[in-house]
């Protein structure tokens, strides 16, 4: 099955990531088909870049996001669940007001 997952990078201490494709058996910097972006924990706010289309395409494939790549995926308007603005905080306030209403 394959899966996107992150591949660390960078130093100890000031780790970065690679959105890639890989075969779920394969170590965790192991080998891959294809990087599909990266991501900055370190950035404020956290700073993500990623080929959407790529990312739809192994998507419809039958890839596999790990939990940390779909909530990555999810910020950047790929994945289904939460809009990019959702993901910032913006429909929460509104989700409350409903709730208590």
């Amino acid at each position: 099955m394959l899966r996107i997952r992150l591949r660390r990078a960078g130093k100890k201490g000031k780790a970065h990531y690679r959105v890639v494709v890989a075969d779920q058996r394969a170590p965790r910097d192991g080998a891959f088909l294809e990087s599909l972006g990266s991501y900055d924990p370190h950035q404020e706010p956290p700073l993500a870049t990623l080929d959407a289309e790529r990312a739809r395409d192994w998507l419809a494939k039958g890839a596999q996001p790990s939990d940390a790549a779909a909530s990555i995926l999810r910020r950047a308007g790929v994945l289904a669940g939460a809009s990019p603005a959702a993901a910032e905080g913006e429909a929460a306030p509104a989700a409350a007001e409903t709730a208590e209403g």
